[in-house]
């Protein structure tokens, strides 16, 4: 053994307690350039080989026994020594296995099937005639790889007696290219590439030797040395009407020479963005901007609270900080919810910053977020817009961080790692020394706290631009439309304002925050709901095809003529979703125009885009919608906004519900009057003297955050306390309950004063796909001291939670 030896350290990829630390391995002479921190490598482990992230690298004077890595997956390592960082604190953080962490920051197709090939350099311009320029011991791979074009490693290896080692000599020598391949045929798009293999005066020695009858062959050969550059196979088809048949006969003599490449996609390709100029900004805006850039020159770590009102300029601020950032050589990243990622918002960034801008969402193909994310970890890119998961775009050189709507619940991942991404966001800041902006129109209640006891700068923007006033909100209560004979889910001020509306040539945006025809199916006699099998929750009736849905597991079933338990026919349709507000409107208003958008109109690619564009023209009087709709948009022939069921997301049982009530409402608010025609908006509700309709129908911001506030401290909740949420699920409702029980019983008199533990209770949802659902909630104080207590505690009763079919997530807010 060598004196010293170069030593990886490696997390493997089994989520277990026992795994849970990195395992230490050799790195062969021969793989010493390529393993990197970051990099995924294959390593023996036990009697299987599995994968596993280098994270950390050491050298070791005295090694005993160690087994060595077999093989390094990647060219360049997907994760950078940052983001691994970043993977240990996010173990850390939410008590989750390190392997969970660093899998949530790479891209999914790389999660796929690899396999190694090997190329040639297309500038290389060797042909069968002139190996010389290659080493002697290269020549054979090269003969092969000017017949193929592309070969396997294992294949590669087998010329000639060409070792690993000598391989990557040459790689490095700039020889061959290596290059790992996903072998999904979705993360690939393939172009098949053609270019003589002959110089110019072999060309037109072979053109004299073709015989007359090759007439084909001669217009191939002619066209190559007119034009001796490379070119699609396809263009050369269709530039000379040729078949294929001509072109391989010339590839089967090697005159000339195909290459298959692998072209990144571009989910914009064929759309143009007209360049954008920077606005002239207002003084509210101005003293914003500053308050941005000026950590961001000094290269300080440092956190911004802007909360600005719907069309206060929020989106132009962030387009004049990020030219300042790249103007530094630094990367920008912008978060925003997958619902407010429109065509609309990835215009404006395109518009003012063009290719240097990647996107990744889930609304793009598995290939094309693998092709973005690579721009971004090549250095192609300097922005990456994205939702949650964006936070890991493996830049080197951060200098802003910007969370658009920072109080959208899409921020917290629901699944290990229950990450939440301004925390993320934040933690990346301290390393890179950069700027977090958190933008907003109404901030998280927990963020609003922050700011005002000091921990983010708190910038405010209080005016629209332009000057343009808030519409006016009117509060129609259901109730009295009721009393008063009206069964319609139309108020009377609704129908006569969208009446108004339409005669003027204007347009609405109709909010529901519920897709389907109807809530539920029930029989009138009996009382029985049709229930999902897999879950306890009740199926959704959808009128376009008949059919009931679970909108938790996708299970889908026929509407029953009759009830299930008692054979009645008194079967009906109960609550109301967007397809029967869609029935409804084309009910009581004859012609009018509508479009609706939710999950079940936007599941195909690029019908989100096609459905807004349509309703820009003009082609629609109403968009009627989910949450989807609720922000992001700007219309500027909005001028009606109609709340349908202001009290949905009210009767929630969670905490948060009166605050997300209340920040729907204002979002969804800002759509109308935001241009020259002024706009108002109709909120309907059961329960209009509820202090978040009451509040967000008068545009007070400062007393509904009090009143939240007041509430939060009387009930110990969040942001004055700090809150665990563990959630147990098996597909045993006994085991499951044993397990959160024993948990609890574990907890006895280790937690640290003031520290309250609630449940076991089953979770709202008591089941989900067929899995029996527990929560354990734990109140403790928000220090960090209680907090790292309580972690410490419930990292050590990890080992009781081995069951292999028992699944345990935590969820940490404060």
């Amino acid at each position: 053994m060598r004196e010293e030896e170069r030593i990886a350290s490696v997390i493997v990829d089994v989520p277990t307690n026992q795994t849970d630390r990195p395992f230490d391995y050799i790195i062969p002479e021969e793989l010493k350039m390529d393993v990197q921190v970051g990099s995924r490598v294959h390593v023996p482990f036990g009697r299987r080989q599995l994968l596993g992230y280098v994270v950390s690298i050491s050298h070791h004077s005295e090694v005993k026994k160690l087994k060595a890595i077999a093989h390094v997956m990647d060219v360049t390592p997907p994760l950078t020594p940052e983001l691994v960082r970043l993977a240990h604190w996010m173990a850390e953080k939410y008590l989750c296995p390190t392997i969970m962490a660093l899998h949530a920051m790479v891209p999914a197709v790389l999660k796929g099937k690899y396999e190694r090939v090997v190329r040639l350099p297309l500038s290389s311009g060797v042909s069968l005639k002139e190996p010389q320029a290659y080493p002697a011991a290269a020549r054979p791979l090269l003969q092969l790889l000017l017949k193929k074009e592309v070969i396997k490693q294992d294949e590669a290896l087998k010329q000639g007696g060409v070792t690993e080692k000598q391989l990557r000599q040459w790689v490095r020598a700039g020889w061959f290219i290596l290059s790992d391949e996903v072998s999904d045929r979705i993360t690939k798009k393939k172009v098949t590439w053609l270019k003589p293999a002959l110089d110019r005066t072999n060309l037109a020695t072979a053109i004299e030797e073709l015989p007359v009858q090759a007439a084909r062959q001669r217009e191939i050969l002619q066209f190559f040395y007119e034009h001796p550059a490379e070119i699609p196979l396809t263009s050369l088809l269709t530039t000379l009407e040729l078949n294929r048949s001509s072109i391989k006969s010339l590839v089967d003599k090697g005159w000339l020479v195909t290459e298959e490449r692998e072209e990144k996609r571009d989910p914009y390709e064929g759309r143009s963005f007209a360049p954008s100029t920077p606005l002239a900004l207002t003084a509210e805006q101005q003293s914003a901007f500053e308050a941005i850039i000026t950590p961001l020159k000094e290269y300080r770590t440092h956190s911004i609270l802007l909360q600005g009102v719907t069309g206060s300029g929020k989106t132009e601020i962030y387009l004049q900080a990020i030219e300042q950032c790249l103007q530094q050589g630094r990367e920008a990243i912008v978060l925003v919810p997958e619902i407010s990622l429109t065509p609309q918002m990835v215009s404006r960034f395109k518009s003012r910053f063009g290719a240097r801008v990647a996107v990744l969402h889930s609304g793009l193909s598995n290939g094309e977020r693998y092709d973005e994310w690579r721009k971004i970890r090549a250095g192609e890119v300097e922005v990456a817009i994205g939702a949650r998961s964006a936070i890991f775009a493996p830049f080197e050189k951060i200098g802003l961080v910007i969370i658009d709507e920072e109080h959208e619940s899409s921020y917290q991942q629901e699944e290990n790692p229950r990450y939440h991404a301004r925390e993320a966001a934040l933690t990346r800041a301290a390393e890179h020394q950069a700027v977090v902006v958190l933008g907003t129109a109404t901030p998280a209640v927990a963020t609003y706290f922050d700011a005002r006891v000091g921990k983010y700068e708190w910038v405010q923007l209080h005016e629209r631009v332009h000057g343009r006033p808030f519409p006016p909100v009117h509060i129609a209560d259901m109730r009295e439309e009721l009393r008063q004979g009206n069964r319609s889910m139309f108020s009377r001020t609704l129908s006569e304002k969208l009446t108004r509306c339409v005669e003027r040539g204007e347009q609405a945006v109709f909010f529901l925050n519920r897709r389907g025809y109807s809530t539920f199916v029930m029989c009138r006699d009996c009382g029985k709901v049709v229930e999902c099998p897999n879950c306890d929750i009740s199926l959704t009736y959808h009128h376009t095809n008949q059919s009931l849905r679970c909108h938790y597991c996708g299970h889908e079933a026929p509407v029953p003529s009759s009830c299930p338990d008692c054979a009645s026919e008194h079967i009906r349709y109960f609550g109301t979703g967007t397809q029967r507000v869609e029935a409804e409107l084309a009910k009581r208003f004859p012609g009018l125009r509508v479009i609706r958008m939710d999950v079940d109109t936007t599941s195909r690619k690029g019908a989100h885009e096609r459905l807004l564009t349509r309703f820009g023209n003009g082609e629609a009087d109403v968009l009627l919608g989910t949450q989807m709709i609720a922000k992001g948009l700007d219309f500027p022939r909005v001028t009606l906004v109609g709340v349908i069921a202001a009290d949905t997301m009210l009767r929630l049982p969670h905490y948060q519900a009166a605050e997300r009530t209340y920040q729907l409402l204002t979002q969804v608010s800002g759509r109308a009057g935001r241009h020259e025609a002024p706009g108002e908006v109709v909120v309907q509700t059961y329960t209009p003297d509820h202090y978040s309709i009451e509040l967000a129908s008068q545009y007070e911001v400062e007393s509904f955050y009090r009143e939240e506030c007041l509430t939060r401290k009387t009930h110990r909740y969040p942001p004055f306390c700090g809150l665990f949420t563990l959630l147990f699920s098996h597909p045993d409702q006994l085991v499951v309950l044993k397990h959160a029980q024993q948990t609890v019983q574990t907890f006895g008199n280790k937690l640290p004063e003031q520290t309250q533990v609630l449940g076991p209770v089953p979770a709202p949802i008591p089941r989900i796909k067929d899995r029996y659902r527990m929560n354990v909630m734990i109140k403790c104080a928000r220090e960090e001291q209680a907090q790292a207590q309580v972690r410490q505690l419930l990292r050590s009763l990890r080992p009781q939670w081995e069951d292999p079919q028992l699944r345990v997530s935590i969820e940490y807010q404060q």
